[in-house]
């Protein structure tokens, strides 16, 4: 009888210690934009095939090659309405991109030809985990384009489907710079 009686009473213990434990919370954070940088990377009309080769018209940053032929004549006629990195000033908000755990959407501001300012008008952010998630990950994604002047970024570890999402909603805006 006391057997069962011990059982019941620890049973119920470990239900109240389990109903009663307390998840952190994390109030909304908005991320912050990063501050202008003068870097002279570009991207402009270009599509990067599986060998990390590039080719149609304009140039790109990173560790293809850059295509040839009408590309050059093309990108120096059109220097005399953008600036030397190929983007055009102004804001420029980028597709919404769904992810599995929301849509996140970049808005870029160039100036001087330029990306001096990220936002991230829509994330994941609907449970505190996201909201912990991103909190680490957008500032990061955000320092790097800033850095890079281009999509041409590392992912952020841990946050693989914002980073995904966010690397292609800032292609998205990067194309309406640069066309």
């Amino acid at each position: 009888m006391k057997k069962i009686l011990y059982a019941v009473l620890a049973t119920v213990s470990g239900l109240v210690l389990l109903f009663s434990y307390r998840t952190s919370h994390v109030d909304a954070i908005v991320p912050v934009a990063a501050g202008a940088t003068t870097s002279d990377s570009s991207t402009s009309g270009t599509s990067t095939s599986g060998n990390g080769s590039t080719s149609g018209t304009g140039s790109s940053s990173g560790t293809g090659t850059t295509g040839t032929g009408a590309g050059a004549a093309d990108t120096s006629a059109g220097a005399a309405s953008t600036s030397s990195s190929g983007l055009r000033d102004g804001t420029y908000t980028g597709s919404t991109a769904d992810t599995r755990f929301g849509p996140v959407q970049v808005q870029i501001t160039v100036t001087g030809g330029a990306i001096t300012d990220v936002q991230v008008p829509e994330y994941p952010s609907t449970n505190p985990r996201d909201r912990q998630i991103n909190a680490r990950a957008l500032p990061t994604l955000i320092s790097e384009t800033t850095d890079a002047q281009s999509a041409d970024i590392d992912m952020v570890s841990g946050a693989t489907y914002t980073s995904r999402g966010y690397l292609t909603s800032l292609q998205s805006a990067i194309d309406q710079a640069s066309s």
